[in-house]
């Protein structure tokens, strides 16, 4: 055999540069190796991405009046899940909701899964470590209209203004991503912990829930950062909720967000509220081809500041009364739509909370990313329906297009331990 044929190491590269490189950085790596792990590198070995060891112990508290993850400020990483419930009768549908309440009760609080024999499946998926930590996450749960079909009597006590979500002129919805019995919202500082508590949850459901869509969301870590109050963007460039009600204001959110006693609903919605989300893709090529004074006379606000048009503060009333033939801001801007500022369109307020998305590419080679929209309101009708309406056919239009998502109500909280999501409902049917 010539030397030209000898068969080189797998790991030999033929370039001897290349060769000479490697050898170096590895006589280099093991001469590092001997050197004890500083603090930098043993924090880098024990952390996920993006969390530091303050954010990892963040915690929520899962027991109160309402559930948390509606007014609690949105940490970085979202996750929605939609569920087929697969109990058979009010004594699993019940079944179902304690563990449901077990499981989201520890994952919130964070701790250390059991001890069992290795011949036996692992009591956790292991993603987070041997100790689960909280990681500011929520899980927040709400039930759709066909939860109230016939299968579990609950049809006399169906939230009044809970259905199925309507198709709006430009939407294209997809049926496999839209409605379920059952919506799971997941929130945390990092994905990994999203995930962790999903698959924690359908580990424990076999027989109960059946997943029927999941979408992830993410919003800009930096803006997440404990102490700053800036405007998250959305993947068109612009600052989104500037106008949204303060989360934090306990009046407002009882007005807004929150079912009262003596409301038209139930006694036990009581404490809850109407979810609605909606998966909008952005036609971003399309929209970064766009000139930008276009850009933000279809929104009405400036890009880089979020300041209303020919002003200067991102929160400046955009002053629409002196502007009532659309010379400064269009009539048919987004921000003028969604939000006219008069007292008749004072009580379609809305609480938004949402995340940004991206997942891939479509069939014809585009950008599938968008807004998986939010919002929470004491009054379906007269929150995210009554806007939708006045946005129909707005010129942002062309730029979007919602392909799913669905109308939910969150359950209001457990009070105390030993109680369990959706009780009150069980009870009252």
């Amino acid at each position: 055999m010539t030397t030209s044929d000898t068969p080189r190491r797998p790991e030999e590269p033929r370039d001897p540069a290349r060769r000479s490189l490697l050898r170096g950085l590895a006589a280099g790596g093991a001469a590092l190796g001997t050197l004890p792990a500083g603090p930098l590198l043993a924090q880098s070995m024990q952390e996920p991405t993006g969390r530091t060891a303050a954010m990892a112990q963040q915690r929520q508290g899962f027991y109160g009046f309402h559930q948390a993850g509606v007014v609690t400020p949105a940490p970085a990483a979202g996750l929605l899940a939609a569920f087929d419930v697969l109990a058979t009768g009010r004594g699993d549908l019940a079944r179902m909701f304690r563990v449901l309440t077990e499981r989201i009760a520890f994952l919130m609080a964070g701790g250390t899964p059991p001890a069992i024999d290795p011949k036996f499946p692992p009591p956790d998926s292991g993603i987070l470590g041997p100790v689960v930590v909280p990681d500011d996450l929520t899980v927040t749960a709400a039930v759709g209209a066909s939860l109230f079909d016939g299968r579990f009597g609950l049809a006399p006590v169906r939230p009044k203004r809970l259905t199925p979500m309507a198709q709006f002129p430009n939407d294209a919805l997809d049926p496999a991503s839209c409605h379920g019995d059952l919506l799971l919202q997941f929130c945390a500082n990092t994905p990994e912990a999203a995930i962790h508590a999903l698959r924690d949850v359908v580990k424990n459901t076999p027989d109960l829930l059946s997943l029927r869509w999941k979408i992830d969301g993410f919003l800009p870590a930096a803006a997440m950062t404990s102490g700053r109050k800036e405007t998250t963007r959305n993947l068109l460039g612009f600052k989104d909720g500037t106008a949204n009600p303060d989360p934090a204001d306990a009046a407002l959110m009882d007005r807004i967000v929150w079912v009262r006693p003596g409301a038209d609903e139930p006694a036990w919605a009581v404490g809850g509220t109407y979810q609605v989300v909606r998966i909008i893709r952005n036609f971003v090529e399309r929209w970064d081809r766009t000139p930008l004074q276009e850009q933000q006379s279809i929104i009405g606000r400036v890009k880089a500041t979020g300041a209303p048009l020919g002003l200067t503060g991102e929160r400046d009333d955009p002053a629409y009364a002196g502007d009532p033939e659309g010379a400064r801001i269009r009539l048919d801007a987004h921000i003028r739509l969604a939000n006219p500022r008069t007292a008749d369109t004072a009580r379609s307020l809305i609480l938004r909370r949402p995340y940004n998305y991206s997942r891939g590419i479509t069939r014809s080679g585009q950008l599938d990313m968008g807004l998986l929209f939010i919002c929470f309101q004491s009054d379906l009708e007269a929150g995210f329906v009554a806007i939708q309406n006045r946005l129909n056919n707005e010129p942002l239009e062309e730029y979007i297009k919602p392909t799913g998502g669905g109308y939910f109500f969150t359950l209001p909280g457990v009070a105390e331990p030993g109680g369990h999501l959706g009780q009150d409902m069980l009870a009252s049917a």
